[in-house]
């Protein structure tokens, strides 16, 4: 049913319920009118009768002869004109004028004007006590006013009010109707230009321009949050396949070697049962080593995946120094024989992916084991947190050093991206690349230096929670995450040092 028919209806059948309430609340204003006119008669008639009912009473009690009493009450049915009057003594009762029966039972009492049903008939009853002093005497004078020129208003007004109801319904509802069905056509404009929007096969969205209508304007914003939001997911939904697919592609790529060597491995352990045990255990070491890296690629290639995937809602406040300190010892557990110092000034906190800046600090603890051992003695790897940047943007710097070769300037480029790996490196040549994508993710920077002395220094930057660039106090991610389905183009910010 349309709106315009439901508000129709709806008014229709609350008009004619209003005019009757309004229609009730006039007769009791009516009535209360009518019955104020009639009593103010009543009082006036009684003060001009109560002299002469005194006189007739006087009269009636001095016992004077009959013409006397006659012509008192005379007197006393003039003075009341149109009003009924009885007068109720010692010596009983005399009336005239219109008034109910005598076998009619009156109130005892009624000072003040009251209504009195008698065989279908109303009467406005008044009762003036009368008293002479001159003989001692008593009695009351009662007034009578009919009552059938109110209940005949009353009549009229009543159907009047019925009237006016009956003929409020239809054209209250044809003029709801007619001013809904104009009022409502900026939403009905708004329908037809959304009713053609099929977001899964047009990129058309929809453009509305303010109708001056509040409900109609936050229906048309709330559309365009709504098919934005489709496109974010959808969006999100194909880089969840990218990934996938790139995911798969990868692993059975880089898996094939490792697995193909530890298939010739077995073929070879499977073939010779008599082999030497020098020769067999040089094979299973080869096995060993190829299970490790085997092991270590799916690892890094499902880290990679998530940080592809992250949402912004995972972003919280993180204490940088907390995954520094968890790496480090995770790392003296692996290695014990590596030398590992570690200098963290405290507070300093970024708005951050907790999983993500672990797997960072890892990377780069790994990275310097693997790459940078010294020519002799056992590796050693130097981890510092400070304060830095200006004071109106402070940022967080983490720094780690190695004792190793170096990063020759013409490589400084190269090594983040995917599989890149130097000659005979154990590695997955993705460890790096974890690495950007989490200082992208982060919108930090990272740059490859010379340590003093000899070695390589990676120092990566990040903005501390209370002084983020964006205003709202959390990052955004970066418009392009394809660090696993493409080799990513550096991201605006992400520098690598080539001096």
């Amino acid at each position: 049913m349309r709106l315009s028919t439901r508000t129709a209806l709806a008014v229709g059948a609350t008009v004619p319920v209003l005019v009757l309430a309004c229609g009730l609340l006039l007769l009791r204003l009516v009535a209360a009118d009518l019955h104020t006119q009639v009593d103010t008669q009543l009082r006036q008639r009684a003060a001009a009768v109560l002299p002469e009912a005194r006189s007739l009473l006087r009269a009636t009690a001095n016992q004077r002869p009959t013409a006397v009493e006659q012509a008192r009450q005379r007197r006393l049915y003039t003075a009341a004109l149109d009003v009924g009057v009885r007068l109720v003594g010692p010596q009983g009762s005399v009336g005239g004028g219109p008034q109910p029966d005598d076998s009619v039972p009156l109130p005892q009492q009624a000072a003040r004007p009251t209504t009195l049903r008698a065989k279908g008939t109303g009467w406005r009853v008044l009762s003036v006590p009368v008293t002479v002093t001159r003989p001692s005497a008593q009695g009351t004078l009662w007034l009578f006013a009919p009552d059938t020129a109110t209940a005949t208003q009353l009549q009229l007004v009543r159907r009047r009010v019925l009237t006016v109801a009956l003929l409020a319904a239809p054209l209250s509802g044809a003029l709801a109707w007619a001013v809904t069905a104009r009022v409502t056509r900026p939403l009905r404009r708004l329908q037809r230009r959304t009713s053609g929007l099929d977001p899964s096969i047009s990129a058309a969205r929809l453009d509305h321009s303010p109708s001056g209508i509040t409900e109609v304007d936050d229906l048309a914003r709330t559309l365009q949050t709504v098919l934005a939001r489709y496109d974010e997911q959808a969006g999100r939904t194909a880089e969840a396949l990218a990934t996938a697919r790139s995911f798969s592609a990868a692993a059975s790529h880089e898996l094939r070697t490792p697995l193909m060597s530890m298939q010739t491995n077995l073929e070879i352990i499977t073939a010779h049962p008599d082999l030497a045990a020098a020769d067999r255990e040089e094979v299973l070491d080869d096995l060993a080593r190829e299970h490790a890296r085997l092991l270590g690629l799916l690892v890094m290639l499902r880290t990679l995946a998530q940080g592809d995937l992250v949402e912004a809602d995972a972003f919280g406040p993180v204490d940088l120094a907390e995954p520094v300190h968890a790496a480090a010892a995770e790392l003296r557990r692996r290695h014990p024989e590596a030398g590992v110092t570690v200098r963290t000034a405290p507070g300093l906190r970024v708005y951050g992916w907790e999983p993500g800046l672990r797997s960072l600090v890892d990377n780069l603890l790994a990275n310097a084991i693997a790459h940078g051992r010294p020519e002799t003695g056992p590796p050693r790897v130097g981890i510092e947190l400070r304060a830095g940047g200006d004071p109106d943007r402070p940022v967080a710097v983490l720094t780690v050093d190695d004792h190793g070769p170096g990063i020759p300037g013409r490589l400084r480029d190269a090594v983040f991206q995917r599989f890149h790996r130097r000659p005979g490196s154990p590695g997955s040549g993705l460890g790096l690349t974890l690495v950007a994508q989490q200082i992208a993710l982060h919108r930090g920077t990272v740059t490859i230096q010379d340590r003093p002395g000899g070695g390589t220094r990676f120092e990566v930057r990040l903005a501390v929670a209370a002084h983020l660039p964006d205003p709202s106090g959390e990052p955004t991610l970066p418009m392009r995450r394809d660090w696993l389905t493409a080799t990513a183009a550096l991201p605006q910010g992400f520098h690598k040092d080539g001096s």
